[in-house]
């Protein structure tokens, strides 16, 4: 009788699964256990299972077993560290034990046996009744488990090969072996054998079943022997007629993320565990290469474990282990400033070079939610020229056009990067047939370059490669018509990739928008605003400590462990929001301490710098700082009391005042329907919405209908990830509130003036304060929120009387353009999309900005300025932006282009406002510790060199301009450089002082 190909696999299948069921010789059961020092029996509940618990006994292995082919099988319920210890001499063995690794070689014929064990699984799922389920030691019968996998290879490979002519010549192979097995057929044993088996299973009543049944004979086991020596020469000789094609670089990997389903304190054991069970594969297999990125791991380990740190270190020495990334952590990079990008970047390198002696070239950020366009150069500037990725894969409208392509951007860099599109699991990838043809075929990159990446091993919740991967890999090399396994180092693979001609290289130009997981600009927003917070916090608190240094103050000190904890919070599963409450409690408390460092530095360096200001007659006067690269009014608030003068103050300059002096900018005027100053008028609505935003700088009215409307939008319930994603569908039904419960003048000047109106929506009360300095172009409102509604989204809408097809967005280091329409489904899918400090939208000679000190998800189509404010979700965190909040955004109208109308400088001023101190006995006037001059520029950082040698000032073209800039510290001190982001000196090419988006750094040292 003919049968098909399938059902010809199907049974191939069915006997596989029999063969696997004599894989076991003998059997002994492991028990005495311990349970935190009280006895515990194999099947029983662990008494308690909060925290850490632990499980201890003892293994002996019987005399006439191969000890090198003994395993101890074991679960006890929940992940665990597992420690085995020979009872003698020899050295003790750590494992990470979890679902996906329970099998562990005998390290001695007695041994201790050591658990320590949470009850959750690999992606933080409590495990609700955890119990010891098995222990005990196993007699494996190696050619069995060989022959096995492998013709359970031969299957896989024979059914995702489709309709390759090697087909049906593997599937014979496969029947071929089988007729030549010689099989145990006793009725006890083999009963109780292929008990297990599915439809054994589904018997109404099985037989009592023999406890202990009789492996193969020794009959049966050579046959077992020549059966897999003439399947893997047939294999070899299938090979010969049908070549291997393709090529696919192994590398092992753990994705651990550092907060996602569980706290940091558990992510802290799973590194441990994960990166023993890396070492102790090297053991096993001397061609394993592991890789894992984030020095932050290597700084926890090297604090929790020392000894496991340096065994890393040595195997980081031999080869088998590659660090890699050059980053602190693996970032959100939608959300951080330029800055933030350029510590991840020198923080990490310098741990890298520090501990390992190795610099990387290979940026490895595989699950970010978008890639910022700021990155591109930096990347070079930090010494990596490579990027990996395979998030772009994700996206649910349009598909990335590239898998092997050069990313440029904002200032024309380009990094090599390269993506793989792996069917199983992504980048927690695998080694069996289906995980190897489909992204060896899924690599559109194929015509330029002959060799492909694939990350093998469980990852998110960390756990890494097992044994089954690596024996598979071995095993494909026999393999006809697959793609051929190398294991490899990433870098490595991304240096042959530089030895494709560029020219033939496609090119990626600009940000790379992630089509889903919208809302991760928005969930949890009030830890995202105290990350803005304090990333502002310590850039200013150096920026003001080395204005000190250069007036003669002692020089800064390093903030670098205070932006150890912004950075560690800006990892792309914490700042985005989609974690548990419990990360968000920490993260709120590592940002609230990073911030107050940085305001106490703050307070330290004015100090410092009033210190070493002239002496004078003033003997109530007010300093005030200037620290970003614009000149600015006086607009400051100090001990409660708005200040608003006519007074400007130089770039990175002091302006001290008189008391005396302090008289505010006039015609500052408030009634219940009006703010107004010389510069703007603001009219309200009956509803308290913004009626008219007149600038009467150009004549100009703002709006095109009623603006800061409040929308709320009760459904924001997307189909997956809640925490991540914003359904486009939201808008249908969306309700605006349009109702108060009061408003009234709360401020009358004469420096600022405010008018506070304040809202309910069902359980939640929203109070927003319409704010105007004397001398401010710009309608400030505070908005302070108490929420208790559940998966609602909150935003505000403006429509402005401005019609442009391009809107533009501020991200680091620049800005990004993008359309207004929806022209193209490229256009459409971007209908919330990421900005820091502002979002313009300009027309000739005229335009509105909508800034924020808190705020990323923003939308601008047609004419319409849109903020998202708060969201609500209940995965993973049901009390997600629960409770008080509060934050700034404002409307600002201004003449010509966002670049021509101080934009930028007013969302700047919104997030960083001038500092002020009081001080006696002070000369008034202006003083420069550093003269900057020329062409607009923004400000990256003024910090200590890490030599402690000078200080390195950073500033970066905002706009795509280019010209002249000029920079002239103060007398005793020179400009030197120029240097990269890692503070080493670089030659640059001839030309303007800056180039479009370009970021440049020096060294300011003592003449």
């Amino acid at each position: 009788m003919s049968l098909t190909l399938q059902q010809r696999l199907a049974r191939i299948d069915v006997r596989v699964e029999e063969l696997g069921f004599w894989r076991e010789r003998e059997t002994l059961a492991v028990e005495n256990w311990q349970f935190e020092g009280a006895p515990i029996a194999m099947g029983d509940f662990w008494p308690k299972k909060d925290g850490t618990v632990t499980f201890d006994t003892e293994a002996s292995v019987p005399e006439h077993w191969s000890l090198e082919d003994v395993r101890l099988l074991i679960d006890v319920g929940g992940e665990s560290l597992i420690t085995l210890t020979p009872i003698g001499s020899g050295a003790e063995k750590r494992f990470g034990l979890d679902p996906f690794h329970q099998e562990f070689p005998a390290p001695a014929r007695r041994f201790k046996i050591r658990v320590d064990a949470v009850a959750r699984l690999p992606f933080g799922e409590p495990v609700r009744e955890p119990r010891l389920t098995r222990a005990h030691l196993a007699w494996i019968d190696q050619p069995v488990h060989e022959l096995a996998l492998l013709l359970r290879q031969v299957s896989e490979a024979a059914h995702f090969l489709g309709a390759h002519e090697v087909v049906p010549h593997l599937i014979v192979a496969a029947e071929n072996t089988f007729a030549t097995l010689d099989w145990p057929s006793a009725t006890q044993d083999y009963v109780a054998r292929t008990a297990p088996q599915h439809g054994q299973q589904k018997i109404w009543q099985l037989p009592p079943l023999k406890a202990n049944p009789e492996g193969l004979r020794q009959d049966h086991r050579a046959s077992v022997s020549r059966a897999l020596k003439d399947l893997t020469a047939a294999l070899k000789e299938l090979k010969a007629r049908y070549p291997q094609q393709g090529k696919l670089g192994i590398t092992g990997h753990a994705h651990i993320d550092l907060a996602w389903l569980w706290p940091y304190d558990e992510t802290r054991r799973k590194a441990r565990r994960t990166f023993n069970t890396a070492l102790r594969l090297m053991e096993r297999f001397p061609d394993f290469v592991f890789n894992q990125s984030t020095a932050a791991y290597y700084a926890q380990i090297e604090e929790d474990d020392p000894a496991l740190f340096q065994e890393i270190v040595a195997a980081v020495k031999s080869g088998q282990w590659e660090t890699i990334g050059g980053m602190w952590v693996e970032p959100d990079t939608n959300m951080p400033t330029g800055e933030s990008f350029v510590r991840q970047i020198l923080y990490g390198q310098r741990y890298f070079e520090q501990k390992f002696g190795v610099r990387h070239r290979v940026c490895w950020l595989p699950d970010c939610f978008g890639f910022s366009p700021a990155l591109p150069q930096l990347l070079q500037q930090g010494g990596m020229d490579s990027f990996f990725t395979i998030k772009v894969n994700w996206s649910e409208t349009n598909k990335f056009p590239h898998d092997l392509f050069f990313w440029e951007g904002l200032d024309g860099s380009r990094v090599i990067a390269h993506t793989f599109d792996n069917p199983v699991r992504g980048y927690n990838g695998s080694t069996e047939p289906e995980a190897i043809l489909g992204t060896w075929g899924n690599f559109r990159g194929k015509t330029l370059h002959d060799e492909s990446l694939l990350a093998v091993g469980y990852g998110d919740g960390g756990g890494g490669v097992t044994p089954e991967m690596l024996e598979r890999q071995a095993q494909l090399a026999d393999f006809p018509a697959i793609p051929t396994l190398s294991p490899v180092r990433v870098e490595d693979v991304y240096a042959r990739m530089h030895a494709i001609p560029a020219a033939e290289i496609p090119v990626w130009q600009g940000e790379i928008y992630l089509e889903l997981h919208r809302a991760t600009l928005t969930t949890q927003s009030h830890t995202k605003r105290l990350h803005r917070h304090a990333e502002r916090a310590l850039i200013t608190a150096e920026t003001v400590a080395s204005l000190a240094n250069l007036l003669g103050a002692d020089r800064p000190e390093s903030l670098e462990l205070a932006w150890r904890k912004v950075l560690k919070n800006e990892f792309h599963d914490i700042l985005p929001g989609s974690g548990i409450r419990e990360i968000y409690e920490d993260a709120e408390r590592e940002l609230g301490e990073a911030l107050a460092t940085g305001l106490d530095a703050q307070q330290a360096g004015l100090s410092a710098l009033v210190g070493q200001l002239p002496k004078g007659e003033a003997k109530n006067a007010l300093v005030v700082v200037n620290p970003d690269l614009h000149a600015r009014p006086v607009r400051v608030e100090l001990d409660g009391q708005a200040i608003a003068l006519d007074a400007v103050v130089p770039p990175l300059g002091i302006l001290v005042l008189d008391d005396k002096e302090l008289a505010p900018t006039a015609g500052l005027s408030v009634s219940k329907q009006k703010l107004e100053n010389s510069l703007i008028r603001v009219t309200l609505n009956a509803d308290g919405t913004i009626a008219s935003l007149f600038d009467k700088r150009s004549g100009r009215e703002a709006l095109a209908g009623r603006g800061n409307q409040l929308w709320v939008y009760p459904m924001d319930k997307p189909r997956n990830w809640d925490a991540w994603d914003l359904e486009d569908d939201y808008v249908k039904n969306g309700q605006e509130l349009t109702s108060f419960e009061s408003l009234e003048v709360t401020e009358s000047g004469p420096h600022r003036a405010s008018i506070q109106i304040v809202r309910k929506f069902r359980d939640s009360t929203i109070t927003q304060t319409l704010q105007l300095f004397a001398n401010s172009p710009r309608l400030d409102i505070q908005t302070d929120l108490d929420w208790h509604d559940r998966r609602v989204l909150l935003r505000t809408l403006t429509p402005v009387d401005i019609r442009s097809d391009l809107a533009t967005f501020e991200c680091a280091f620049g800005v990004v353009r993008r359309t207004t329409h929806n022209n193209t489904s490229w256009d459409e899918a971007k209908f919330e999309v990421p900005a820091h400090c502002f979002a313009d939208l300009s027309e000739t000679g005229f335009g509105v900005a909508l800034l924020n000190n808190g705020k990323y998800g923003h939308s601008i189509k047609g004419n319409v300025l849109g903020l998202s404010l708060l969201r609500a979700p209940i995965y993973p965190d049901p009390l997600a932006d629960e409770g008080e909040q509060s934050f700034v955004y404002s409307l600002l109208p201004h003449a010509g282009a966002w670049h021509e109308g101080g934009v930028r400088e007013e969302a700047l001023d919104l997030n960083q406002p001038l500092l002020a101190i009081r001080a006696s006995d002070v000369a008034t006037g202006v003083q420069t510790p550093i003269a900057v001059s020329g062409m607009a520029a923004g400000l990256g950082g003024l910090k200590a060199s890490e030599d402690g040698k000078a200080l390195v000032l950073r500033v970066y073209e905002p706009a795509g301009g280019r010209g002249r800039l000029d920079i002239a510290p103060r007398a005793g001190w020179r400009l030197s450089g120029p240097v990269n982001i890692l503070e080493e000196t670089v030659d640059r090419a001839a030309g303007p002082d800056l180039n479009p988006f370009e970021v440049r750094s020096w060294l300011i040292q003592p003449s």
